[in-house]
């Protein structure tokens, strides 16, 4: 959810306007001039959101406790209490990276676990957990920040007072009216980056939006929200419940949402996002830094308020080039770490193949590339998408025998090792084979076993703890 709100920041909509409007004219001469670092070779990362479980496979609102005893610096609070975040080392896209990430997670990872046995808890990775309930969800279980305070307090101030309206519709039906954001807490996520030139910016960025309804697929890891079954992927609709803050209408009618997939394709650069953040988007969090220029406080914190499922990024460091990054906030945090890094490997493969495809944009319309988004989330490896030969197609034989197999080669010709670029694409490959993600071996679980859900949370863990890739998993 962003970087905490500073003591020396106050709130001002006007002057966070007028900084925002200038850091925004200031990277549009970044990209007039061409200043960007060309990502040669290009960086990724990761950010990998977890939750803390009791001993009755509850959430346990304890993360500042957890966080305290563990003391790394790689692991920071979430938006709930009970939720905490890894954040990777950047690392170049070449040879060994992939098995890198997975080394380094699993450091951190054992150790998140030790710590957490020593205070009578299990860490957790997954989509969303089948145990929290109304109650385990709302602002006394809110992270104490200044930050998390005021974003749900600016969510109700800009929509005058009206509650929000959860409505999801699966196998089960879910309908809340809620005073708060929280629904956001649960749902907890994979997100993916990676670093482009100003060159190639626009073609990863289109690619990204279009590979999204595969990965989440191939990801899912969601089923349940306050113990209904609904969509495989069901943190993209809760998402957008949470943060629903609708702004202008766009010309086809449509309000600009803060959670979007966006309204059309780039068209010559990513510049466009930022005008759009700026001249679309009013600020959420309006607080106004005495930072410089340069360091874009208020660009970023408008950007970071606005939950595009794909999110352009612009950092500048002192004394070096600014950098460009697509965010993919698509995937569902879990099952396992190799999973993890198995589901980064797939996003970011499949994105450098797509984007070396010609006419992607015509061959593909920007609104079935919405709908197959939308139809994966919702229905999983048994979802049907149309794909860039205009055909209907089903999206676990898609990946299975063509997907997984072009995200290997654009990997290896990136520079990925031939044998990283096959053990990973080789577990998505398994995975689509025999049609087992997180989501499908919960939905199994609660088939097998009924609705036990502090059983199927236990079983969840203790495979996940042996560390076998999900599609391996029994019942």
């Amino acid at each position: 959810m962003g970087r905490e709100i500073s003591s020396q920041e106050v709130l001002c909509e006007d002057t966070f306007q007028h900084r925002l409007r200038s850091e925004t004219s200031l990277v549009m001469q970044w990209f007039r001039e061409g200043a960007f670092n060309p990502a040669s070779p290009a960086f990724s990362g990761l950010e990998l959101e977890a939750w803390l479980i009791d001993v009755d496979g509850f959430p346990a609102e304890r993360n500042l406790e957890f966080l305290e005893r563990l003391n790394d610096p790689a692991m920071v609070p979430e938006l709930a209490a009970f939720n905490f975040e890894f954040n990777s080392e950047p690392r170049a896209l070449s040879c060994r990276c992939f098995s890198d990430f997975e080394d380094e997670l699993n450091t951190h990872w054992k150790q998140a676990r030790t710590t957490a046995q020593e205070i009578g808890l299990r860490p957790m990775m997954i989509g969303i957990p089948p145990t929290p309930r109304e109650g385990h969800l709302s602002l006394d279980t809110i992270t104490p920040s200044e930050r998390y305070r005021l974003l749900n307090e600016r969510l109700f101030q800009l929509r005058g007072g009206k509650p929000l309206c959860v409505d999801i519709e699966g196998r089960d039906q879910l309908s809340l009216i809620q005073d708060h954001l929280m629904t956001e807490a649960a749902c907890t996520s994979l997100q993916v980056h990676l670093m482009t030139s100003e060159e190639n910016a626009v073609r990863n960025y289109n690619a990204m939006q279009v590979a999204s309804a595969a990965i989440v697929a191939a990801s899912a890891n969601s089923p349940f929200l306050y113990g209904r079954r609904l969509w495989e992927e069901t943190r993209i609709p809760a998402f957008g419940s949470a943060v629903n803050l609708p702004g202008p209408r766009g010309v086809d009618g449509r309000h600009a949402s803060r959670v979007t997939f966006g309204e059309r394709y780039l068209r010559s650069s990513l510049m466009e996002l930022f005008i759009e953040n700026l001249d679309t988007y009013i600020p959420f969090l309006p607080m106004v830094s005495q930072s410089e220029r340069e360091e874009l406080v208020h660009l970023k914190l408008q950007n970071g308020t606005i939950w595009r499922w794909n999110r352009p990024i612009v950092h500048a460091s002192p004394g070096e080039a600014p950098h460009l990054r697509i965010e993919n906030r698509v995937m569902a945090a879990g099952p396992t770490v190799v999973d993890v890094v198995a589901n980064t490997a797939f996003a970011i493969g499949l994105t450098l193949h797509l984007a070396q495809e010609d006419g992607l944009e015509k061959r593909l319309p920007f609104e079935l590339a919405r709908r197959n988004l939308y139809a994966c989330a919702k229905r999983g490896l048994g979802a049907s998408v149309v794909w860039l030969d205009g055909q209907v197609h089903d999206i676990q034989s898609l990946i299975c025998n063509a997907l997984a197999d072009l995200a290997e080669q654009a990997l290896i010709d990136a520079g990925i090792s031939a044998l990283d670029a096959s053990h990973y694409m080789g577990i998505i490959r398994a995975r689509a084979r025999n049609g087992q993600t997180g989501a499908a071996w919960q939905r199994a679980h609660a088939n097998c076993h009924g609705n036990d859900h502090q059983m199927m949370v236990q079983g969840y863990l203790d495979r996940q703890e042996e560390g076998q890739p999900v599609h391996r998993w029994t019942h």
